[in-house]
């Protein structure tokens, strides 16, 4: 019995030894995943009365680390709801007119006057989700998210 624990401990301690050492993996520097080599800038979600939240759906990489602009142009109360996104990422902060805000999780967000607000989050959770404002029909006020 002794024999087969120690031969399994040695197998434990060897699979470092054999993990996937590829040249061109990502580099992480002191901050881990948060390092500016793993960050990336997202095209801005414009909420606007009637108008596409976006040109085109969004494609992120779990593990990555993104910034996303979310402004409101005024032209009526919006909000952006979507909660399956919202717990498939961590949120790292949200920051309003230089207020940043580190939540432990988001359902929403609602513009009541025109404003920008940025969001700094690490894409978790492969899937397909969906940010929207809530009672738009149709497609154009929605904005489909994949994270691979």
């Amino acid at each position: 019995m002794k024999r087969i624990t120690l031969n399994l401990a040695a197998a434990v301690f060897a699979l470092p030894a054999l993990a996937d050492d590829d040249a061109t993996a990502a580099r992480f520097g002191l901050a881990g995943i948060l390092s500016a080599t793993n960050s990336e800038d997202l095209p801005p979600i414009m909420l606007s009365a009637g108008q596409p939240l976006a040109d085109a759906p969004l494609v992120l990489k779990s593990g990555t680390y993104y910034e996303i602009e979310i402004e409101a142009d005024g032209s009526q109360e919006l909000a952006l709801v979507g909660a399956g996104f919202f717990r498939a990422v961590w949120i790292d902060e949200i920051v309003v007119e230089g207020l940043e805000i580190r939540p432990l999780g988001i359902d929403s967000f609602e513009f009541d006057e025109a404003g920008v607000m940025e969001v700094g989050f690490v894409a978790i959770k492969p899937g397909s989700y969906t940010l929207s404002v809530p009672q738009s029909r149709g497609d154009l006020q929605t904005l489909q998210i994949t994270i691979e």
